[in-house]
């Protein structure tokens, strides 16, 4: 199993929400706020259920959350199309994206919300560093370069260190347009989080 950044809802959460930059001071909005509530949910037993990585995780918990949270969230595209922020708020579009995020089971799932969650950025529904983390675990799991480095792996001493990175020279520049913190921050914060409290 990919052992990655979002496997911590410590970590993950502090720099996802640095990622939603783009949408902060926008008028909060919600039609449906009884999906919105619903997403709130889910994303809180996706975090809980991701406590304690990289050690200690239920795997079995694990995989059976994110495959409901995949099936629900198929279902509410299947009504509602790409849940985004003037539907379910912008914590709401961010949760949907976390949900298509580890949905890893399904990678032709993901495919398809990377999609749709690119038209979403394009609308100013979602935010691009999302966007750029769903691009970087889709590729992955091609077995392509990433973008932006989001995923990566713990070696068995302990480091965490990413996959494949398309053009690293233009790293920065590339997460730096979609709202990201320099690489070397994001390498130091993960590698934190992986090293636990002092």
């Amino acid at each position: 199993m990919n052992q990655d950044h979002e496997r911590s809802g410590h970590s993950l959460l502090q720099t996802l929400e640095m990622g939603n930059d783009s949408m902060k001071g926008r008028d909060e909005v919600v039609s449906d706020p009884e999906l919105a509530a619903e997403l709130a949910r889910r994303l809180g037993l996706d975090q809980e259920v991701r406590t304690g990585w990289p050690a200690g995780l239920d795997e079995a918990r694990l995989e059976s959350v994110d495959a409901d949270n995949r099936t629900w969230l198929a279902a509410v595209i299947a009504e509602h199309g790409w849940p985004g922020a003037s539907l379910v708020g912008v914590a709401g579009a961010h949760a949907a994206w976390l949900l298509a995020q580890h949905a890893d089971q399904d990678p032709e799932f993901q495919r398809d919300c990377l999609a749709l969650l690119r038209q979403a950025c394009d609308a100013g529904e979602a935010t691009r560093a999302d966007l750029a983390y769903l691009d970087d675990r889709v590729r992955t799991a091609a077995g392509e370069p990433q973008r932006y480095g989001t995923q990566g792996r713990v070696d068995h001493e302990g480091r965490w260190t990413p996959g494949p990175i398309e053009a690293p020279d233009e790293l920065d520049e590339r997460r730096r347009s979609v709202g990201l913190e320099p690489f070397e921050d994001y390498r130091r914060s993960v590698q934190a989080v992986v090293d636990g409290p002092e």
